[in-house]
């Protein structure tokens, strides 16, 4: 499903004890202690039955089977997720032919483009937000009732809210009798993907959601049942040389990763960049690439700048069934590209992400390969738990709480005075 490698040896060759047992069992017992402190319920979602999507897909598939419409109302994690599963799954003959669309942003000129054919007869809107009291979401969910009259008694079934149990959405939703599914309050947005955030979405456009919760949990037990180190390992590294390499470059070797590495920079950035428990401020810096395309751009910076960054390939083994081949044609004056003529689109790519990866190596920059045998919903599912379950072990060596954004609710506040005082 993933085959994880890593290039740390010239690393190790000067800390021959740094990834000794005594240190990966001691900072394996402080996961166990976070995962059975419940300070957040994601560890637990790829085994929870989801009654209430199964429930809600039941008792309205007459309704669904007739939209060709989702739109999402959500921002950050109550949208990310979801737009990367779909980006990574959408090639399969069962994604039903349904549009997703995402209103996440309060630009005017967005919204109006996102609206302009949209009509409430074959769309459900979804509402996703843990407490409601999103500015964006919430102003984005107002204008959506008043334009398309939703509170009317025969339209209410084109609305759905996903939110913490017992918030004022979920509130205000039980008392217009909305359909409403819940999460559990200690599932952070970010963290939420495999909730119904995400899974009730991607079910409905037709998507094996327990296959998805399959892969995650096979990372789960691996991790927790199998002791498999991959994780602890490079969490060490990477916390332990956090004033090295202060940098993370994800770089993704194909375009269908754009919406994950979005995924990625929200999770990595929001959960690590904290205050620690002696106020020292703490963090690592996302950066996420796309294969070929930015080996045009960032590469150079990578290759010649400063040696600060560490950088992870993600690539697919197999990312298409019916191979793209190079003509066999000669351009007159072109002809030094002639050596990739009749070779696969597919394998150009994996040779150009190999090519690369030696390149940065010969650099001494560290780095570490994910490699994904193909892109299914088992795999997609493992992918996510691999990155969740990573970010929860750097945040513990970071001694921060991975959990909360404080530093985000400052302009929240900020934003609130300047209406008041307006």
């Amino acid at each position: 499903m993933l085959t994880l490698t890593n290039t740390y040896a010239r690393f190790l060759q000067k800390n021959p004890n740094f990834f000794a047992k005594e240190n990966l069992d001691l900072f394996f017992q402080k996961v166990l202690v976070e995962r059975n402190s419940q300070l957040s319920g994601y560890y637990d979602l790829p085994f929870a039955k989801n009654e209430a999507i199964f429930d809600y897909l039941q008792r309205n598939k007459t309704f669904l089977d007739s939209i060709s419409n989702v739109i999402i109302i959500g921002i950050g994690g109550s949208s990310l997720g979801t737009k990367a599963i779909d980006a990574l799954l959408s090639h399969q003959s069962h994604r039903k032919k349904i549009k997703l669309r995402f209103l996440e942003h309060t630009d005017p000129i967005i919204i109006r483009k996102d609206l302009q054919r949209v009509k409430y007869e074959d769309t459900l809107f979804i509402v996703i937000s843990k407490s409601g009291l999103t500015i964006e979401t919430t102003s984005l969910f107002k204008y959506i009732l008043a334009r398309f009259s939703l509170l009317k008694k025969e339209r209410k079934k084109h609305l759905l809210t996903i939110t913490d149990e017992n918030s004022p959405l979920f509130k205000w939703s039980k008392s217009e009798e909305i359909e409403s599914v819940t999460i559990k309050p200690n599932i952070g947005g970010r963290f939420s993907v495999l909730s119904a955030v995400g899974l009730l979405p991607l079910a409905i456009l037709g998507y094996d959601i327990a296959a998805i919760l399959k892969g995650a949990s096979i990372v789960s037990h691996r991790f927790f049942e199998e002791r498999k180190d991959n994780v602890l390992k490079k969490a060490l590294f990477l916390a332990r040389n956090e004033s090295n390499y202060p940098i993370n470059v994800l770089f993704s070797y194909s375009s269908v990763f754009r919406h994950f590495n979005a995924w990625y920079v929200q999770l990595w950035g929001e959960s690590l960049g904290k205050l620690d428990m002696y106020e020292q401020r703490r963090g690592l810096t996302p950066i996420a690439l796309i294969g070929s395309i930015d080996q045009h751009s960032f590469l150079q910076l990578i290759m010649q700048g400063p040696a600060n960054k560490t950088v992870t390939f993600l690539s697919v083994k197999n990312l298409s069934q019916k191979p793209l081949y190079i003509p066999n044609i000669r351009l007159q004056g072109l002809e030094s590209t002639d050596f990739v003529n009749q070779t696969s689109f597919n394998q150009l790519l994996k040779l150009q992400c190999i090519s690369t990866k030696e390149s940065i190596i010969s650099q001494n920059v560290p780095v570490d390969s994910i490699l994904i045998d193909s892109l299914n919903e088992q795999s997609v599912g493992a992918l996510v738990l691999y990155y969740e379950l990573l970010t929860s072990c750097v945040g513990i060596l970071l001694q921060i709480d991975t959990y909360n954004q404080p530093g985000v609710e400052f302009g929240k506040k900020i934003l609130r005075e300047k209406f008041t005082h307006s």
